[in-house]
């Protein structure tokens, strides 16, 4: 029996290499700096690859490695790697999410106090042989307010370091629940526009994802306590480059420092530049020695836990199950996850429990494959795609969000089904997905109790619209208007004349005017739009 083969495409620490080699249970090559066309030429010898940011594992990659079973990714991004094109394949991607938390908060905590000093300028102008005290000035940690946008774990972390320079802590972070806000000792705010006129200084620590793109843009910047400084470290795109600039040349935001950008290595044209009061560094949150080998050493250990033991560790796209029980549940955990999606967008951001009810054949079906299905799904909308079925439950506690998982006899109108209903406080939203038919194909079939008949897939509008005539004309005019085509229609009413729900599957996404448009008609009382 052959020895299995990884290969090293991007560089670790030795300690990871010394792992993955060790007992000479596989057959470890290092290659670094390749081509893809050099990946190419040799990745049909391999049964896993180990790659940092560098290489990037296209489609092409994947399906010229015939004998690839998995793709370690030493980080917790996983945007150099085709994710989608490796899951048809059946390889698995892995990665390292919590390698590099301590390595990143106290980079943050770096350059707040850089910004805060004026250190790298003063330190600038010192070797240039200039000595200049008060151009310098700066100011105290202690006693100033910090406003932390996003608390997982490196966001806590930035807590807890703050609150030991004396400094108030004002926490946004829309799935933080109140308990696990005392615990960490900082003040929670509902809306991050109530934050922002409070903070002497901001640091970014959220997923980017297409609801948090620029959510520092010109118009939160302008609402922001004059003197502000901004640190992100977290991911390039949360906030507005260009409006930045504006706002630090208009004198309103004193400085910033950033370790991440929307296009790396930032253009020639790029608009912070030449600002004075700005601090640069290359993306180095992860760049310790101690996270380096930490994240090599992670990824070492899941690769031989899954070549030789067949364990699947901090995968991405695959449930923590054995070969057999996978190819049984595969349709639940797929339909468990948009159920998950699907919940995360209808209930409020801040939610205290999530219900999972398994009912008819479903209730037979290995439970914690697919309640870890359902939670990443519901998850990812908070923690963008770090979260995988491995982490999902210890994430789910650091937002001291409660999971409950029951197996229900109660009789419904499908053979198999899945419930996924979202508490908080007194708000309880719901969603029931099925199979059904001679292909056993996968439906929503209930929001918040209501029967409906959903395709889990792509774009769902959901409006709440008083059950009158022609409601349905005017929407798909509307739409048809802004060039949208409806794929299916589903309505659903408790009684004739009454509030009613109308779901509609789309072929593209609707912008926030046509939104607008929609509830602008008396008769719509709500539009939502749910990507799945």
């Amino acid at each position: 029996m052959s020895v299995p083969k990884v290969l090293v495409a991007d560089p670790i620490s030795q300690r990871g290499v010394e792992e993955l080699a060790a007992g000479g249970c596989l057959e470890v090559v290092v290659r670094t700096g390749l081509s893809e066309e050099e990946i190419l030429s040799i990745i049909g010898k391999f049964e896993a690859v180990v790659v940092r940011s560098q290489t990037k594992i296209t489609a092409r990659v994947l399906e010229a490695g015939g004998r690839l079973k998995v793709v370690g990714r030493a980080g917790v991004g996983v945007d150099n790697v085709d994710v989608d094109a490796a899951t048809r394949r059946g390889v698995i991607v892995m990665n390292t999410p919590g390698g590099n938390t301590i390595s990143t908060a106290e980079h943050t905590f770096s350059l707040l106090v850089s910004t805060a000093r004026n250190i790298p300028q003063a330190h600038a102008t010192v070797k240039a042989g200039e000595w200049n005290r008060k151009k310098f000035e700066g100011v105290e940690l202690c006693n100033k307010t910090l406003g932390i946008l996003g608390m997982g774990r490196i966001g806590s972390e930035i807590a807890r370091r703050a609150i030991a320079f004396g400094m108030r802590v004002l926490a946004y972070d829309p799935y933080l629940s109140p308990s696990k806000a005392r615990t960490l000792q900082v003040e929670l705010i509902e809306d991050i526009e109530e934050l922002l006129p409070r903070a002497d200084f901001l640091t970014l620590h959220m997923p980017l994802t297409q609801e948090t793109r620029h959510m520092l843009d010109a118009r939160r910047l302008a609402l922001c306590k004059k003197g502000v400084r901004v640190i992100n470290c977290a991911r390039g795109g949360l906030v507005d480059e260009a409006a930045l600039a504006e706002a630090i040349q208009s004198g309103h935001v004193t400085g910033a420092a950033l370790d991440v950008y929307e296009i790396e290595p930032p253009p020639a044209d790029f608009p912070l530049r030449d600002l004075e009061s700005v601090v640069f560094t290359p993306h180095l949150g992860a760049s310790t020695a101690e996270a380096q080998e930490n994240v090599g050493i992670e990824i070492a250990a899941a690769i031989r836990a899954l070549l030789l033991e067949g364990e699947i560790r901090n995968a991405v796209n695959m449930p923590s199950i054995d070969a057999k029980t996978a190819a049984a549940v595969r349709p639940y955990l797929v339909l468990g996850d948009k159920l998950g999606r699907f919940a995360a967008q209808l209930a409020p951001k801040r939610n205290d429990r999530v219900e999972i009810v398994y009912g008819g054949r479903a209730a037979d079906m290995p439970a914690g494959a697919i309640s870890r299905a359902i939670l990443t799904g519901f998850l990812k909308h908070v923690g963008g795609e770090e979260i995988n079925s491995v982490n999902c439950h210890t994430m789910a506690a650091s937002l001291g969000l409660e999971i409950q998982e029951t197996r229900s006899n109660e009789q419904a109108d499908f053979n198999e089904w899945l419930r996924v209903a979202v508490s908080s406080g007194e708000v309880r939203v719901s969603v029931m997905g099925a199979f059904f038919g001679a292909r056993n194909e996968s439906r929503i079939v209930r929001v918040n109790d209501r029967p409906v008949e959903v395709t889990p897939s792509g774009v769902v509008l959901l409006l709440e619209n008083d059950d009158v005539p022609g409601i349905v004309g005017r929407v798909g005019t509307l739409l048809g208007n802004h060039r949208i085509n409806i794929a299916s229609m589903s309505l659903s009413r408790t009684e004739a004349g009454g509030r009613a729900l109308t779901l509609l599957n789309l072929d593209s996404i609707p912008q926030p005017e046509t939104l607008v448009e929609l509830v602008a008609f008396p008769s719509i009382a709500s539009a939502k739009v749910i990507i799945l």
